[in-house]
């Protein structure tokens, strides 16, 4: 059997993994720390596409974690760099908020009503009606349909929210058009974080809350990958699914000293 390389680059999940809600899981802070402290490279990753970088960054900040803004990656620059590869300055409709009108800016795309290259579909506390309508319209007209991440819903202080993939399946229902979805679980999302770092597959590790987001995304794209029982999914229903994380852990804390150990030996799960 092939001795695993040492690990060299991280990539970990936010909201379940860091954070919860507004408030840090205990131990987030102290493994950033000892990142830092070993010299490994690593991106904190979020499929919600409402928020910038820097939002983000002022968001785990006010949490007591400090992560640079070049360290994290959504969903909405992962769908902006997609769309400049694939068809470089382009044009698109945008339901959306300003972490994706802002990533699709950057990159030179041209937000328009008239036969845009894309409708592309994103997170946002306030579905538009009128929006949501005329991206119907335009996707009829020729527009291709590109959505952020699938996730049909997501918590709040009040309750569960519909997400992207509730809206995007609306739409599919009234055009028959089917998104095409960047984030977690497409492992294009994964592929685009580790060029941002420079990183190999082999020797990168991600972590996630979520046994059919950051897992399976991080298997298929070759990536070792750690389970936390601080998010989404329960204990009980890691063994439900077909396929498995390589560590399975109670929270962050216990990544901490992982973050040594694996730059020379990969222990057995």
């Amino acid at each position: 059997m092939t001795r695993p390389r040492p690990v060299e680059c991280w990539l970990t999940d936010m909201d379940g993994v860091l954070v919860h809600e507004e408030s840090a899981i205990p131990g987030a802070a102290e493994f950033l720390s000892a990142l830092a402290e070993h010299g490994r490279r690593f991106l904190v990753l979020t499929n919600n596409s409402i928020f910038t970088p820097r939002d983000l960054r002022a968001r785990l900040l006010a949490s007591g974690i400090d992560v640079p803004e070049e360290s994290i990656w959504t969903s909405a620059l992962a769908t902006a760099q997609f769309l400049d590869d694939q068809r470089p300055r382009g044009s698109a409709f945008v339901v959306g908020e300003s972490g994706l009108t802002t990533a699709l800016y950057e990159v030179g795309y041209t937000m328009t009503e008239r036969s845009p290259d894309y409708v592309v579909l994103g997170e946002t506390r306030t579905y538009s009606f009128e929006a949501i309508t005329k991206a119907i319209r335009l996707i009829e007209g020729g527009a291709r349909f590109i959505a952020t991440n699938p996730d049909v819903s997501g918590p709040s202080k009040h309750g569960t929210l519909p997400a992207t993939g509730s809206v995007a399946a609306l739409i599919t229902a009234a055009t028959g058009r089917q998104p095409y979805y960047i984030g977690k679980p497409n492992p294009l999302m994964m592929r685009s974080a580790l060029n941002r770092i420079d990183a190999h597959s082999e020797s990168t590790v991600m972590v996630g809350d979520r046994m059919d987001t950051d897992v399976i995304s991080g298997l298929e794209a070759g990536l070792r990958t750690i389970l936390v029982l601080t998010g989404s999914t329960q204990p009980h229903q890691v063994d439900q699914f077909p396929y498995q994380p390589t560590r399975v852990v109670d929270s962050v804390a216990d990544i901490v000293p992982l973050v040594a150990e694996l730059r020379t030996l990969d222990g057995p799960s």
